[in-house]
C-alpha cells in the first residue's frame, strides 16, 4: 500500500448545520433525480450541492453545475459552515448496519493515500471504468480543488492489527454521527496522535490496496495530478499527489459483498424450455417451477452452496425459472472463449453469465444496459411491476465475487466485468473533505 498521510480535514460545523444527518449524502453515482431533489430540500448546505449539483437553465462553459459547486464550497468555508480541523488527523470511520437479520459494524479509517497509476505499483483496480464519468469528476475536481468524496480501498490484514491501533485511540471519545436514508449509522473520530499514525503507516505500508469502490474518482485524482504537473503547479509536497481514501481491512468482520442480480432488456422473449435447451450442453439445467415468488427459495440454495457457476434464470414469457449449473463442457467452453483470462476470472459467475450465456449461447452481444438490483425482493418487485408490459425478458440471480476473487483477479492485472461486486453499505459524502490547494 502506498504512503498514508494525515491531513487537516474540512468538516461541517454542527453549530451551523445542526444535525450531520441533514447535510451528508450517498455517493454521487447512486443518487437518482428523486433522491437528488430530496437532498436539496433537506438542508441548504447538504453535500449534494457539491458532489452532484443540478443543471440549470442558461448553463454554459463558465457558469454551470461545477462552478456552482465550487462557489458553494468557498462560501460555506468563508461563512464557517465548513471548517478545517486544527491538526492533521487520520479519521476513524465506523458504519453500523443490519443485513440478513444480523447487526454488523464495518471499521476503517480515512486518510490521504499517495497516488499510483494502476499498473505502476501495488494499488489495484478490480472493475472497468468509463470515460464519461471520469470527465465529469475531473471537471468537478478542477472547479472545487478538493476531494469531496472518499475512495474505498481494501488491504489484507489477517489480525486487523492496523485498525486496532486506532480503536485504542478512540475509546471513550464521543464521535460525530450521521444516519443515512437506509438507517446505516456512520460515526467518525479524528486521531491526531503522531505516534499512533506512524505505527499505522508501518503496518499498512508494505501491503497492497485494492480499490473496492470509487475507480472513476481514483483515476480522476491521477488525471488531476497530471493536469497540475502539465501546468507547472505540482510539487512533491502538493496535496494533489494523494487522494482521500477510506481504508478497510479485508478481514474486518463487517466486510460483506452483496450480489448484483440482473434484469435484461432487449433480449427476444424466450420460454423456459427453450432457454434450457439452448444452455443444456454447457450447463446442467432444470426448470425449477413457475412464479416469481420462487426467487427467495432459489436464491437461498444458490447462496448456501456458494457455487459461482450456479444461477437461476426467470423467463418472463412463461413466468418460469430455470436453474443452471456450469458443467465440464461449459468450463471448457469458457476456457476457449476467454483464453486471454485467468482461471479466477473465467470462474466468476458474472463472467460466465456475460461471456458464455449471453454473448455466446444466446448471441446477445449488444444489449442495452440491464437493470441492476442487490436484494432478491428488489428483483421480484421489478418483475411484478413489469408484468403488464414486460420490459425485462430475462432476469438472473447470480453470485457476487468474493474478496478473495477481488484480490486474486486484481493481482493478475485483470478487471472484472462491471457490477461484479456491491460493497454494502456505501460510504457517505460530506463527513470530511480533503483540500487539494
Amino acid at each position: 500500500m502506498p504512503v498514508i498521510e494525515a491531513f487537516r480535514g474540512i468538516r461541517y460545523d454542527l453549530g451551523h448545520v445542526g444535525s450531520l444527518s441533514d447535510v451528508t449524502a450517498p455517493p454521487y453515482d447512486v443518487i437518482g433525480p428523486e433522491m437528488q431533489d430530496e437532498l436539496y430540500k433537506r438542508h441548504p448546505a447538504n453535500a449534494i450541492r457539491l458532489i452532484l449539483n443540478r443543471d440549470e437553465p442558461g448553463d454554459d462553459e463558465e457558469h454551470n453545475r461545477y462552478s456552482r459547486a465550487a462557489r458553494f464550497l468557498r462560501n460555506w468555508q468563508r461563512e464557517g459552515v465548513l471548517r478545517a480541523d486544527g491538526d492533521p488527523a487520520i479519521y476513524v470511520y465506523h458504519q453500523e448496519f443490519a443485513y440478513g437479520g444480523q447487526q454488523f459494524t464495518r471499521r476503517g479509517f480515512m486518510s490521504r493515500v499517495r497516488l499510483q497509476r494502476f499498473g505502476e505499483g501495488n494499488i489495484y483496480p478490480h472493475e472497468e471504468t468509463h470515460s464519461a464519468a471520469k470527465e465529469d469528476r475531473l471537471k468537478l475536481t478542477k472547479a472545487c480543488r478538493a476531494n469531496l468524496s472518499q475512495i474505498f480501498g481494501l488491504y489484507p490484514d489477517p489480525d486487523n492489527a492496523a485498525q486496532e491501533i486506532l480503536e485504542g485511540a478512540i475509546q471513550g471519545v464521543i464521535p460525530t454521527e450521521s444516519t443515512d436514508h437506509l438507517g446505516v449509522v456512520h460515526r467518525i473520530w479524528p486521531v491526531s496522535d503522531v505516534k499512533r499514525i506512524a505505527e499505522l503507516g508501518a503496518i499498512v505500508g508494505p501491503k497492497p490496496m485494492f480499490v473496492a469502490d470509487g475507480h472513476h474518482r481514483y483515476e480522476t485524482a491521477c488525471n488531476y495530478r497530471d493536469y497540475l504537473d502539465e501546468q507547472g503547479k505540482l510539487t512533491d509536497t502538493s496535496s494533489a499527489n494523494s487522494v482521500l481514501t477510506m481504508c478497510v481491512s479485508m478481514n474486518d468482520p463487517g466486510m460483506i459483498v452483496l450480489p448484483t442480480h440482473r434484469l435484461f432488456r432487449g433480449l427476444p422473449p424466450i420460454a423456459s424450455d427453450e432457454l434450457a435447451n439452448r444452455l443444456n450442453q454447457h450447463f446442467d439445467t432444470r426448470v425449477a417451477g413457475e412464479g416469481v415468488d420462487l426467487a427467495d427459495t432459489l436464491w437461498e440454495t444458490i447462496e448456501l452452496e456458494g457455487d459461482q457457476g450456479q444461477m437461476a434464470c426467470f423467463c418472463s414469457q412463461d413466468q418460469r425459472w430455470v436453474n443452471v449449473r456450469l458443467n465440464q463442457q461449459g468450463a471448457a467452453k469458457m476456457a476457449e472463449l476467454a483464453s486471454d483470462r485467468s482461471d479466477d476470472w473465467r470462474g466468476l459467475g458474472v463472467s460466465i453469465l456475460q461471456r458464455l450465456i449471453l454473448e455466446d449461447l444466446l448471441g446477445a452481444t449488444d444489449l442495452p444496459k440491464p437493470k441492476y438490483v442487490h436484494l432478491v425482493e428488489e428483483l421480484v418487485d421489478a418483475i411484478q411491476r413489469d408484468a403488464a408490459a414486460p420490459e425485462f425478458s430475462l432476469a438472473v440471480l447470480v453470485m457476487p465475487a468474493t474478496l478473495d476473487h477481488v484480490r486474486a483477479i486484481s493481482e493478475h492485472g485483470e478487471r472484472m466485468p462491471a457490477k461484479s461486486t456491491y460493497f454494502y453499505p456505501k460510504l457517505l459524502s460530506g463527513l470530511v473533505i480533503n483540500s487539494l490547494e
